[in-house]
């Protein structure tokens, strides 16, 4: 009974909260976050203070949700790494250590913490929270010394920073921001990150922040590299509202077993590999030059986090204004990211964990073989051998992968920009479930001249 409630997921705990998500009852799903003890537990802070800035920004209160968003940015800046932290999880498994974010979550926190500030009329609080994109783009390349193959830039991130100088008429901070954003995409042979093409509303605030800021060569160097003709385009009298559409949940993380044999090399070093022999891992020098043995170790059962993704309920959507249709385009797909992210860094972390599991073998066969004939009489040692069993269950009871992940944000972020009015906008937003139902709902906005948000979730 231990062991399968061992086995339990982080999402089958806290399921009754994240099905009040996808239905869209806000309210109740805050009251259910609020009495899942799991989440009290000091490891799980972090992840508690996220679950509940999300869903403090979807009950549109967003002074609490901004409290919540602080208070999981000071632990992120003081760390949550320690040598106590990093103890249980050589002893015990990465579930018992502090719940340390994803890299990408990290920045979804500033595209919410920036919309509530944005939405409360604090402009410059936004404006803050843009500068630390910055920052933590930084912080982000220098973590990876800005590698190709792992996520040092988010492009979503660099848009956003872009939009909210634009909000603010700071037309030369936005244009290095979106160019910024754009060079993510033109980084890669495609022009595409993490499963998006760079999206032609990009390239159109890349060329019009450099005319309105008088950037002809800019101008003209982007208008031959997009292959697109700039025509100057002027918002309507009402300004222009930037629509996000968060389509979908996030995926969960769920626990995957694998075993592994451990082979010896010609030159003596050994090795992890699967059954397929798909992967190859060399172990950690350090556990078998103080003498420790692995002769007797064989196979060794390894269990690993990945992500399930679900395809959200709608597929797609568009917009209508005044006889006007307009479409979304996609600019952050977490789905993509989140299995991406959890890829390049597989190996480390695999490296890590058969390497601990390695030692614990170890143990039991020592404490097993020195039972062996020590006994009273030349029996075997009851309490060695006994030991050596506890070993073998304790490893067996206590590996556990790490599932745990933000898994209220949404799958991916679409956006569009609308001309407005002055005065009364009504907005009608058309959504296309995977079967081809429609069904529309209106969003009224009043036009007062300034570039303005709204977030709209569609969480199933």
């Amino acid at each position: 009974m231990l062991f399968l409630c061992n086995c339990a997921s982080y999402n089958s705990r806290v399921a009754p909260y994240y099905k009040k998500i996808s239905e869209g009852n806000f309210q109740e799903a805050e009251q259910n976050l609020s009495k899942i003890a799991l989440l009290k537990k000091p490891r799980n802070k972090l992840l508690y203070l996220l679950e509940m800035g999300r869903v403090s920004h979807l009950n549109g209160d967003y002074e609490a949700s901004n409290n919540y968003f602080n208070e999981a940015d000071r632990l992120l800046e003081i760390g949550l790494s320690n040598v106590q932290d990093a103890v249980v999880g050589v002893v015990l498994n990465p579930m018992a250590q502090n719940y340390k974010g994803e890299d990408f979550e990290k920045f979804m926190v500033h595209y919410y913490k920036a919309l509530n500030y944005l939405y409360l009329q604090k402009t410059e609080d936004a404006i803050v929270e843009a500068r630390r994109i910055t920052l933590q783009t930084q912080e982000q390349s220098d973590k990876f010394n800005n590698r190709e193959n792992r996520y040092t830039k988010d492009a979503f991130s660099l848009m956003l920073q872009g939009m909210i100088y634009e909000h603010d008429r700071d037309f030369n901070n936005a244009f290095i921001a979106y160019r910024n954003a754009a060079n993510v995409y033109l980084g890669s042979s495609d022009s595409t990150s993490y499963g998006i093409k760079i999206p032609f509303g990009l390239k159109y605030d890349v060329m019009r922040m450099a005319y309105l800021n008088g950037f002809d060569s800019e101008l003209q160097h982007f208008e031959q590299l997009f292959k697109i003709p700039y025509e100057h385009y002027i918002p309507g009298e009402g300004g222009e509202l930037i629509l996000f559409w968060e389509n979908g949940l996030a995926p969960i993380k769920q626990q995957e077993e694998i075993l592994f044999s451990m082979i010896k090399g010609s030159d003596g070093d050994w090795f992890f590999t699967n059954s397929t022999g798909t992967i190859y891992i060399p172990v950690d020098r350090d556990v078998y030059k103080g003498g420790s043995s692995l002769n007797d170790v064989h196979t060794i059962r390894a269990t690993l986090p990945r992500y399930i993704s679900s395809a959200p309920y709608y597929s797609e959507a568009r917009v209508e204004v005044d006889n006007e249709t307009l479409y979304f385009e996609k600019a952050e797909d977490i789905n993509v990211l989140a299995v991406e992210t959890l890829k390049q860094r597989y190996t480390k972390e695999i490296g890590k964990m058969l390497t601990r599991l390695a030692v614990k073998k170890t143990a039991e066969y020592v404490l097993k073989e020195s039972a062996k004939g020590t006994g009273k009489d030349g029996k075997d040692n009851v309490l060695l051998e006994s030991l050596g069993f506890g070993v073998q269950l304790y490893s067996l009871l206590s590996e556990k992968a790490d599932t745990r992940n933000w898994q209220s944000l949404p799958n991916e972020i679409y956006y569009t920009r609308i001309p407005l009015k002055k005065g009364t906008n009504n907005i009608v937003l058309h959504l296309i479930d995977q079967e081809g139902n429609e069904q529309a709902d209106t969003i009224t906005i009043n036009g007062n001249g300034r570039l303005q948000f709204v977030s709209y979730p569609t969480l199933r």
